[in-house]
């Protein structure tokens, strides 16, 4: 498959070949959707907390003796039908966390990026730099390619002037090849690939070196 790569005027100056194996399957919904649930569980803290009837302070002494109160019997004013009582069934601290396995997790981010491409949602420029770390440099840049939303930018190796130059624009996220998780691209409008960054993207996700 091959697609367009532009400047950073937005000007096409070539074409860029990328592998079907990644970028050109039919996304499989199951495992995206098994991918996605396992990430959000995975978020969680799971330090919720509540407490039993044996943690609540206080109901050590019957509250009154068994019989000849006319009242119902009790043995504690901390059972759980009393107000300040323990809870039944409530939350614990626990762990949340789902495994997916390797190739579960490859498919589901192939199909996430076969979903943008076929979506024409991604965009891939011939390099990506900064003349200088300005927020308002890689804006117009931004603007210049047409792109709009909430956008992640895949780069090959780190650049600290991309990434402190997108720090105050909240819907801009910069990532590198083996950072890219399935939540974010599907929340994502638009995917900014350099060319360089789809070598590695592509050698990731099908296990195989891609030739220079």
């Amino acid at each position: 498959m091959d697609v367009q790569v532009h400047d950073l005027a937005g000007k096409v100056v070539g074409t860029a070949t990328l592998d079907d194996r990644v970028f050109g399957i039919e996304p499989n919904r199951a495992v995206l959707h098994q991918a996605e649930v396992a990430q959000q569980a995975n978020q969680r803290q799971g330090t919720a907390d509540t407490r039993t009837r044996a943690e609540v302070r206080g109901g050590g002494r019957k509250p009154w003796r068994q019989k000849g109160t006319g009242r119902a019997r009790q043995g504690s004013i901390r059972a759980p039908h009393w107000r300040g009582g323990g809870i039944v069934f409530g939350p614990h601290p626990r762990d949340y966390h789902q495994r997916l396995p390797r190739k579960m997790r490859r498919l589901a981010l192939r199909s996430a990026l076969s979903d943008k491409m076929a979506s024409g949602d991604i965009i891939v420029v011939e390099e990506l730099t900064l003349e200088e770390t300005r927020t308002k440099l890689l804006l117009s840049t931004l603007q210049a390619l047409a792109v709009n939303g909430k956008t992640i930018i895949v780069l090959a190796e780190a650049d600290d002037t991309v990434r402190r130059a997108s720090g105050n624009l909240p819907n801009v996220h910069v990532a590198l090849p083996n950072g890219l998780n399935v939540l974010e691209l599907i929340k994502a409008d638009t995917l900014l690939f350099s060319r360089a960054a789809l070598a590695p993207v592509t050698e990731l996700l099908v296990g195989e070196p891609q030739a220079a």
